[in-house]
């Protein structure tokens, strides 16, 4: 007896219906398994969306960004595997705070530091300067509608030299492949790439407020006053330094540990360990989390902190 329901003679249509049976078979083979809320894919699709479109106007301003993010949606993004990744950091870490900053007494600072005059930045302590500095970078995660986004100055530069490659493949496409079009899209690729080995993003600021800190030793007493504050951003800037990691990946690793893995991931700051508790409580509350048990792959954050 044959395996398929489909009679002798009728073929399936050519892509949805076995798209559709796969995923349903995926399914059913794990149905237990971790699955992507609405507004998870909503907010990581908008990320990914906004981070396209600035890179395509950034790379050439005849490139009509809406439209090829729309081709992209129909056909698959190029580099989806690799663009998924940050997409759902910085998805997961915006819910994180959202909830945060309806939830606690005292809110953390907002990224607003760069509105201070320069003289007045100038005045700043070392560690207060740096920590300005970490605003201005986390401030330009989000877009003028305060929706989340991904700067591309924080964004991976294997990852940012493939999406300007897959978008001036995509614009050449469009326009019959001309030399000289051609030419121009490869130095303009290039001289992003230039721009953003320069450009002061999330992870170099993260670093310099651990130096500030470190120099002052008051890592410790910083770190405990970010989650008391619920000052994710900062937490996770230092935590990150310390381990040599990207802020991205750290936040992940924090975002998906167990409460008993929160003093191992923290240990380089040398907390108290009553100064986890308001973390603890605040991972446990927000929902949907991805965390060992739930996802199958949850060891790739972990390996990028450790590594």
């Amino acid at each position: 007896m044959s395996d398929s329901f489909v009679p002798p003679g009728i073929d399936l249509p050519p892509s949805t219906l076995p798209a559709r049976l796969a995923e349903l078979a995926a399914y059913l083979a794990a149905p237990a398994a971790g699955r992507l809320t609405e507004e998870q894919r909503a907010l990581a699709l908008g990320i990914a969306r906004r981070l396209v479109c600035e890179i395509a106007r950034e790379l050439d301003r005849g490139i009509d960004a809406d439209i090829l993010w729309q081709s992209w949606l129909a056909d698959g993004v190029p580099a989806a595997a690799r663009l998924a990744a940050p997409c759902f950091a910085r998805a997961e870490e915006h819910r994180w705070r959202e909830q945060s900053m309806q939830q606690a007494a005292m809110p953390f600072a907002g990224a607003a530091g760069d509105a201070r005059p320069e003289s007045e930045q100038e005045t700043l302590s070392a560690v207060d300067r740096a920590y300005l500095q970490l605003q201005i970078a986390d401030g330009r995660r989000r877009d003028a509608l305060g929706s989340p986004c991904i700067a591309p100055a924080d964004l991976d530069p294997a990852l940012f030299r493939t999406l300007l490659l897959d978008i001036a493949a995509w614009q050449l496409g469009r326009i019959e492949g001309d030399q000289g079009e051609g030419a121009r899209l490869g130095n303009a690729v290039n001289g992003l790439m230039a721009k953003q080995a320069s450009a002061p993003g999330i992870d170099a600021a993260a670093r310099d407020y651990h130096a500030a800190l470190a120099a002052e030793q008051a890592l410790a007493e910083a770190a405990e006053t970010a989650i008391a504050r619920h000052d994710w951003p900062a937490l996770i800037a230092l935590a990150a330094s310390a381990h040599g990691a990207r802020f991205e990946a750290m936040a992940v690793a924090l975002l998906s540990a167990e409460p008993a893995a929160l003093p191992l991931l923290l240990a380089p700051l040398r907390l108290d360990r009553a100064a986890l508790a308001p973390l603890e409580a605040s991972l446990a509350q927000l929902t949907d989390r991805a965390v060992p048990g739930v996802l199958a792959d949850h060891s790739a954050p972990w390996a990028e902190v450790r590594g």
